[in-house]
């Protein structure tokens, strides 16, 4: 493990979780008002849908939830989005952690780092997920830059200091040439470098592996946390904890494996047994 480049922090995952090895559930919220397929339904059912799926995922045993905005799709850019978007989720998130009871993070799709703070902070999450912190990258949504300078200022704002950031490094869903001279150590330690507080590894896409070498190689530039966040699954679950702090999972635990239906517990209660295996 290269030295840190910033001053040194606690692992977050195991404050705000109670271990390492933690499991960390995504609800993929309905289509909120403003998105594409938004089609007038009642807020109530919305908010029901995302509470009734935080109740599967702690009936499962899971260690912490992500409330996102993936039934918004097509993303908006972060300029972009209304403030329609980061009302809905505060409300719906609030609701999320009290059915729950568990610590809770927010995403705002496409890397709405402000709006996460702010649902965040109305809501008592205890994290936020941005997909790109630093650097920039070329997304399916356009060219997306990191968001930090502007998110931790707001943060600072907000005297939300104990709200965590969850930073994806070469993250899914996107065209890296740009960074292309920067290797992934050196992406990780950029991260590291501009305050986050956990790295996130993924796939190419939603549902997609994160490859173990990619893994290994972020784990060993950066004394932060690691993160999966994207294809976990019940069978390579135990070998992704040979290096990463926790597990952000949701396509492999819904019935189908799609990320649009519900949590299958049938599903996550194997996918825990096996995590108990692992963790044991």
């Amino acid at each position: 493990m290269s030295q840190s480049i910033y001053r040194s922090k606690g692992n977050v995952v195991r404050s705000l979780f109670g271990r390492t090895k933690a499991v960390i559930g995504v609800i993929h919220s309905l289509p909120l008002p403003g998105s594409p397929h938004y089609e007038g339904d009642p807020m109530d059912r919305i908010y029901a849908y995302a509470e009734a799926e935080a109740r599967r995922y702690r009936d499962g045993g899971v260690d912490g939830l992500i409330v996102e905005n993936h039934g918004d799709i097509p993303f908006a850019k972060p300029d972009e989005l209304g403030p329609e978007t980061a009302s809905a989720m505060a409300v719906m998130s609030h609701r999320v952690a009290e059915a729950s009871k568990l610590p809770i993070g927010i995403n705002v799709l496409a890397n709405g780092a402000v709006q996460a703070l702010a649902v965040a902070k109305a809501a008592g999450a205890a994290f936020v997920r941005v997909n790109q912190w630093a650097n920039a990258y070329v997304a399916n949504e356009g060219f997306m830059e990191g968001k930090a300078g502007q998110a931790s200022r707001y943060r600072a704002w907000l005297r939300a200091k104990d709200i965590a950031i969850f930073s994806d490094v070469h993250v899914k869903h996107g065209a890296h040439a740009i960074t292309a001279d920067r290797t992934l150590t050196e992406l990780t330690r950029d991260s590291e470098f501009f305050d986050a507080d956990a790295v996130i590894v993924t796939g190419q896409r939603t549902g997609d592996s994160a490859r173990l070498d990619q893994l290994e190689t972020v784990q060993n530039a950066t004394k932060l946390p690691v993160l999966v966040g994207s294809g976990v699954t019940a069978e390579n679950v135990a070998s992704i904890f040979d290096f990463a702090d926790a597990v952000i999972v949701a396509s492999s635990l819904k019935h189908d494996g799609g990320w649009w239906n519900e949590v299958d517990p049938a599903r996550i209660a194997h996918f825990m047994d096996v995590v108990r295996q692992a963790r044991a």
